[in-house]
């Protein structure tokens, strides 16, 4: 497993539209694994294979629950709304409010290609909404409801 470089706000890369992954190769394993260090290393909650560069549909989340992994997610059901912070990783030490869903269900495939589906609730829900935008090349500045602020501010 190795560290990879989070790109940041800016970078072309962030705003292009990630590829399918057809099969997990030695190398989509690998970089799976670079991606949960990654994203532990960085203390976040999720993150998306073009954070890292790679313009795959892959996302890492954990919540505090474990790690869920997601190979070409897409939401297939939402409803009920929930207002809240939200930071990235590629936008460091900023954050801001944002309106997603209260409830999502998600389906994609794991590290065997096997399809399963996700339901998830408010941190879980508002993760899996902001990480499949990152696989369509779109950041949550896109969405921010008023100023963004330094994200020291939100812990309160």
């Amino acid at each position: 497993m190795a560290l990879r470089t989070i790109r940041l706000l800016g970078d072309p890369v962030l705003n292009k539209v990630c590829r399918e992954v057809k099969e997990v190769t030695p190398k989509i394993r690998a970089l799976i694994e670079d991606m949960l260090e990654t994203m532990y290393e960085a203390q976040g909650v999720g993150l998306a294979a073009p954070q890292v560069g790679i313009l795959r549909r892959i996302v890492t989340i954990d919540i505090g629950d474990g790690p869920i992994v997601m190979i070409n997610p897409r939401i297939i059901a939402s409803d009920g709304v929930q207002v809240g912070g939200e930071a990235c990783l590629s936008f460091p030490g900023k954050a801001g409010q944002v309106t997603r869903p209260n409830h999502v269900v998600a389906r994609a495939y794991d590290e065997n290609m096997e399809e399963f589906e996700i339901e998830g609730t408010e941190l879980l829900a508002r993760a899996i909404c902001h990480e499949v935008d990152h696989l369509d090349g779109h950041m949550y500045t896109e969405f921010v409801e008023g100023d963004i602020y330094e994200a020291a501010e939100e812990e309160d």
